[in-house]
C-alpha cells in the first residue's frame, strides 16, 4: 500500500458566496456552530447527513461529535463534489453544480500543530465520518499509514471499497483559522474573480481544473 505523503494536504469545499463570511469570521466554523447561527449563506450539504453528523461521536475524543468539527477530505475532486456535480441526489437541495464550489486547502501537519497549541482536538478517520458503523478514529499522525492512499487519490471510485476509503476525513474541533488556508482552488476564471473579490489576494486563488469533474 502507498505510504502517506510527507506533507499531506486536506480540503474543505464550500460555495464561493460563503467566502466573505468565512473571512469576516476569521475561520471556518463547524456545522454545529454554523447551524446555531442560522446556516451558511449558500448551503451545499445534505441536511439529513449533517443532522446525523451532529450526533455521531468522534470515538477517540469522548464528548466530541463529528458535527462539532470542521471536516476536510484528504483529496480534491472528492466524492461529495461529484454529488454536487451530478446534482441528482434526492436529498440534495443544492442544484448549482460544481462551477461555484471552491476548495480550501490546508496542510495537515500545520493544522495539527495549531490544534495542539490552541488547544483543540483533532482526528482522522479512514472513511466518511458520518458512517454509523465507523469506530475507527485516531489522533496520531504516525497512523496515517493506516489510510488507503491509493483509494484517496483514485480517479475511478466505482469500486465500493475504493469509494469508502476515498472519503477519509480530517476533523478539527470547532474551527479552522483562515490563516491555515494555504490555497483556494477554483473551477474557472469567473469563480476565481468572485473568490478574489471576497478574500483579496491572501491566500492565492488558483484555477485548478484538475480538482474538478
Amino acid at each position: 500500500m502507498t505510504e502517506p505523503p510527507s506533507q499531506p494536504k486536506a480540503y474543505d469545499i464550500t460555495h464561493a458566496s460563503n467566502l466573505k463570511g468565512i473571512v469576516a469570521a476569521g475561520a471556518l466554523r463547524c456545522d454545529s456552530t454554523v447551524a446555531a447561527a442560522g446556516g451558511p449563506n449558500s448551503g451545499i450539504g445534505i441536511a439529513d447527513i449533517k443532522s446525523r453528523r451532529r450526533a455521531l461521536p468522534v470515538r477517540c475524543h469522548p464528548g466530541l461529535t463529528v458535527g462539532d468539527c470542521v471536516p476536510f477530505y484528504l483529496c480534491p475532486r472528492s466524492i461529495m463534489l461529484f454529488v454536487l456535480y451530478r446534482g441528482n441526489h434526492v436529498q440534495l437541495d443544492y442544484r448549482g453544480g460544481q462551477d461555484p464550489i471552491v476548495h480550501l486547502e490546508i496542510d495537515m501537519r500545520t493544522a495539527v500543530a495549531w490544534a495542539q497549541s490552541a488547544p483543540r482536538r483533532w482526528a482522522v478517520t479512514p472513511r466518511n465520518a458520518a458512517t454509523v458503523y465507523n469506530f475507527d478514529f485516531f489522533s496520531d499522525l504516525s497512523q496515517l499509514s493506516l489510510l488507503n492512499w491509493d483509494a484517496i487519490a483514485a480517479q475511478d471510485f466505482r469500486d465500493p471499497e475504493v469509494k469508502e476509503a476515498k472519503q477519509a476525513e480530517f476533523l478539527l474541533e470547532e474551527l479552522c483559522p483562515w490563516e491555515l488556508v494555504s490555497q483556494v482552488g477554483v473551477y474557472n476564471a469567473s469563480t476565481k474573480a468572485a473568490a478574489e473579490a471576497a478574500i483579496g489576494h491572501q491566500p492565492p486563488v488558483v484555477v485548478r481544473r484538475d480538482w474538478y469533474f
